[in-house]
């Protein structure tokens, strides 16, 4: 009988302490999930603000970038400009342009500083190194500073044309949608 109730409270140890042990790794296991949550959530917080202090985002105006307009007839103008670390200006512009072939021509025939630097003719470019650039540029944008909302369009949309115009310091991008006339451009200012 002292044997049975020894070995009865030796299986009764083993078993508690198996349900403790498996406890005590669900509450660790736990545990390490939230910290590991926290950690990114606290990383990715720090990462935006950081970027947030150094991309600064404004308004600004098509006419200034782009004077000369030669009767350009431009719609629903939203215009930003990004300032970098380095004091480099990037601007992005959203309009509707009627006649793309006047919009195109136009930015050709903007004032260059640099003649041998720049080209006299726009030229139609494959899209889907532009896309990549947009996609990983929009990783590093603070929240709302720029509305990149349209790349879900452009990624999927087989009509959508691409362009790129350089007139020194200023290299664009077009993004042209004939369906709706609606033109992204990327503005990169060189230096």
């Amino acid at each position: 009988m002292k044997n049975l109730i020894i070995l009865s409270f030796i299986a009764v140890a083993v078993i508690s302490c198996d349900k403790i042990e498996e406890k005590i790794s669900s509450v660790v296991t736990e545990t390490t999930e939230k910290a590991q949550q926290k950690a990114k959530e606290t990383i990715q917080e720090s990462v935006t603000e950081q970027i947030g202090k150094i991309v600064n985002s404004e308004n600004i105006q098509f006419d200034q970038i782009f004077p000369h307009q030669n009767n350009l007839s431009l719609e629903n103008i939203v215009g930003k400009k990004v300032a970098f670390p380095n004091g480099t200006p990037f601007y992005v512009f959203k309009y509707k342009a009627a006649d793309k072939n006047l919009l195109l021509s136009t930015l050709v025939e903007q004032h260059t500083s640099n003649e041998a630097q720049s080209k006299k003719e726009f030229q139609k470019v494959d899209g889907t190194s532009i896309i990549e650039k947009i996609t990983f540029f929009e990783k590093f944008l603070p929240p709302n500073s720029i509305d990149l909302s349209f790349l879900d369009d452009i990624k999927n949309d087989k009509n959508i044309e691409y362009y790129k115009v350089k007139r020194f310091p200023n290299a664009s991008t077009i993004i042209y949608n004939p369906k709706n006339e609606m033109v992204y451009q990327f503005v990169e200012v060189k230096k």
